[in-house]
């Protein structure tokens, strides 16, 4: 992998993060989750582990600050509203169908 391989790759994740977490905060995780089989969290546990695949220590709300742009409780008092039945029913009917 090239520099500006990884350059680009490192800015196409920064523009995921601010559409993400500025442009669309009000797209819940749980949605993220049924449709795409990630979210936010997701994002701040693949950032952790890249961390440590490279000796460098992070622990996980750290990594979620990083993601998030704030700290995790932050951004859940402001954008993160309790999750439907009918989201809950989805996002188990998405997990049983893509373990």
């Amino acid at each position: 992998m090239t520099d500006t391989t990884t350059e680009i790759e490192a800015a196409a994740f920064r523009h995921l993060l601010q559409h993400l977490n500025q442009d669309r905060p009000d797209v819940q995780n749980i949605d993220l989750m049924i449709l795409a089989g990630f979210c936010r969290n997701c994002l701040a546990d693949w950032y952790r582990e890249a961390a440590d695949a490279r000796g460098i220590a992070l622990d996980r709300e750290a990594a979620r600050e990083r993601v998030y742009g704030m700290p995790f409780a932050e951004w859940k008092a402001r954008h993160q509203r309790e999750a439907t039945p009918e989201q809950l029913a989805a996002f188990e009917a998405a997990r049983q169908a893509h373990p």
